[in-house]
């Protein structure tokens, strides 16, 4: 029998790893009849609709809502929602609230958390801090290095409110737990086999070009300046490439210069992804502060290896040599000429990929973190 659960996602409508594996989550549930209700921000206002145990609150933020990254958005005017919300989750009678972070509804779940006794999981899924300190890269290192300090400790403070915390690489489980004195969780992601797939490539293998892709967000702390340096290197190293760039944010720019306009696809979604996936050579992701790295895993799924940093959570992801390379941001192009040398080994590389990715499945990961949930350690209710 399942929990009920309050689910308090940062985002859910956005284009990022919080959204995706929210969205996710919710087809879990109502998939398996889980009793969930999920309060959201989205572009409807007050909006509450049942579809059996799935129950949705959606809550337009205000035009005071200060913009974090493209799409995603901070609203300090969101406690006038406070009485709605209360209503809906006092009807619904949770056994646990689950949060993906300090936002204002991560906010909210904590609060009620605490207001009605209810036991608090929370998921990390952003190395806030990190990202912090990369957005004041023009600083000296001493303050980026006291920012990204202060934020670890700000955010280890919020997350300490919860019983059990959730991770998806083992060094960020590890930092959680000495940072918090709470009990963290592995839990992955997983990923639609069917839906990204190499029967999606439109391109013949072997036609003699040469595709490089990237998706994710466009912003600074995906390290994507090393994207232009990278195709200077492999045209010295006499490899000429065609790029696609999947995604938006504000490196768009930057890298339309680098690499061109007819290089850049904006966001992409539904079978034109699967597609622009499935018919990439290798991937390109130089991040060194994702926390897992949902673009990789689809890459995989797609039959694409992907080409990962040794930091943070794709290179968890990734097995060296096997489904993909991994490498130091000054060894990406060596990587990439020598993991196209030879076909054969290569075509070996794209079946292991696809072989990795049918092991990851969502309903796997998500009965792991329903097993996690602290149910039954409600304190007082008011």
């Amino acid at each position: 029998m399942f929990p009920r659960v309050a689910y308090f996602p940062d985002s859910f409508h956005e284009v990022n790893g919080v959204a995706h594996t929210s969205r996710n989550f919710v087809a879990f549930a109502e998939r398996r009849g889980m009793p969930l209700l999920c309060v959201r921000a989205g572009a409807k206002d007050r909006a509450f609709e049942q579809r059996g145990e799935l129950r949705t609150l959606e809550l337009k933020r205000s035009r005071l809502a200060v913009g974090l990254e493209w799409d995603l958005h901070f609203d300090p005017m969101f406690f006038w929602y406070r009485d709605l919300i209360s209503k809906r989750v006092r009807e619904f009678r949770p056994d646990v609230i689950h949060i993906t972070g300090p936002s204002e509804l991560g906010m909210f779940g904590a609060y009620f958390s605490w207001k009605l006794g209810i036991p608090l999981a929370a998921s990390w899924h952003t190395n806030v801090h990190e990202y912090a300190a990369r957005r004041i890269g023009w600083a000296p290192q001493v303050v980026q290095r006291g920012v990204e300090a202060g934020m670890l400790e700000a955010t280890s403070r919020f997350y300490r409110m919860a019983k059990v915390l959730y991770a998806p690489n083992p060094q960020l489980c590890a930092l959680l737990e000495s940072r918090t004195g709470r009990a963290c969780h592995l839990v992955r992601r997983g990923v639609d086999t069917e839906f990204f797939s190499p029967a999606k490539r439109t391109r013949v293998v072997g036609d003699g070009t040469v595709v490089l892709g990237y998706v994710g967000r466009l912003s600074v702390e995906k390290n994507l300046a090393l994207l232009p340096r990278i195709e200077k290197e492999l045209r010295q190293r006499g490899m000429r490439a065609q790029w696609v760039i999947v995604g938006h944010g504000a490196e768009a720019a930057m890298l339309r210069d680098a690499f061109g306009a007819g290089a850049m696809k904006g966001v992409l979604r539904g079978e034109s992804l699967a597609r622009a996936y499935a018919d990439m050579d290798l991937l390109v992701f130089p991040s060194h502060t994702d926390t897992f790295g949902n673009v990789v895993l689809e890459a995989l799924a797609s039959g694409v290896p992907a080409l990962v940093t040794p930091d943070g959570g794709p290179a968890h992801i990734v097995q060296d040599g096997v489904t993909g390379r991994m490498a130091p941001d000054e060894g990406f192009s060596e990587a990439i000429v020598e993991a196209l040398a030879d076909p054969v080994e290569f075509a070996g590389m794209r079946k292991a990929a696809r072989a990795y990715a049918m092991s990851c499945s969502w309903d796997e990961v998500f009965e792991r973190v329903v097993a996690a949930y602290p149910v039954g350690e409600r304190t007082v209710t008011t």
